[in-house]
């Protein structure tokens, strides 16, 4: 019943915008950082939180790629019913853009283009000194030389750093410029794959003017009263049932 609300939501709208999280990712099996496994707490020294900080990443950077090679990069992760659905319906015309907190690129995989991502992405890395461009695998092939290898410029010998938004960076302003636009104009905001606890980025919800939420997650959010239509379930499998028309 409330996939049939939900495709009775999006049949009715003409501008819808997409705000997601973690959990769009983790079904195609990227793992959160946040959870603390057997594995994780005998692995690693330092919480997660702190290893993805600036602070932390200017004192301690080989041991923060050395976190970062294992957890954050994903490579052999696939699009999921969720992302190529956001595609489909970006293709259609009733999308108006995907506003991410993931880093995993799995969005534009998938064959959507408006994607604005809040927390950067691991598929982007650039030079501190020079401003130098390199893909994932130069950060990836970096390691081949120990897990904590720090990966260098080969134009000026300065340290690589991830395009991704480290605790205590702020959020890029362009990006965060065009996700209000997209979550300002949309008749309609879909919510999924995320608890809403992330801060800045869960503010941006805030500037929804239109008429219908509905929030897709496994558990509940601060936001579900807000919503018209709250799913419990996984945004894969509930995503994947829509039809776009």
């Amino acid at each position: 019943m409330s996939v049939e609300a939900l495709q009775k939501i999006i049949d009715n709208s003409r501008k819808i915008a997409f705000f997601g999280g973690a959990g769009v990712s983790t079904e195609s099996g990227i793992p959160d950082f946040r959870s603390q496994d057997g594995l994780y707490s005998q692995q690693w020294k330092y919480p997660p939180e702190e290893i993805l900080s600036h602070s932390f990443f200017m004192r301690n950077t080989g041991e923060f790629y050395r976190f970062y090679r294992e957890k954050m990069i994903c490579l052999d992760a696939k699009p999921n019913a969720a992302h190529l659905k956001l595609a489909e319906l970006e293709a259609a015309g009733k999308l108006a853009g995907v506003v991410t907190q993931n880093i995993d690129g799995l969005h534009q995989a998938a064959g959507s283009r408006k994607v604005f991502e809040l927390h950067g992405s691991v598929l982007r890395n650039n030079c501190m000194k020079c401003g130098a461009f390199y893909d994932v695998n130069f950060i990836v092939d970096s390691g081949r030389e120990g897990d904590s290898a720090i990966p260098h410029c080969s134009k000026c010998g300065g340290v690589v750093k991830p395009d991704v938004v480290l605790y205590e960076e702020g959020l890029d302003n362009e990006v965060i410029e065009g996700a209000v636009n997209a979550i300002a104009s949309a008749d309609t905001l879909i919510i999924g794959g995320t608890s809403l606890n992330v801060y800045p980025a869960a503010s941006l919800i805030h500037y929804f003017r239109g008429n219908k939420i509905v929030l897709i997650n496994k558990s509940p959010t601060s936001a579900d009263s807000m919503a018209q239509l709250v799913i419990t379930e996984g945004i894969a499998s509930v995503l994947g049932q829509i039809q776009v028309r």
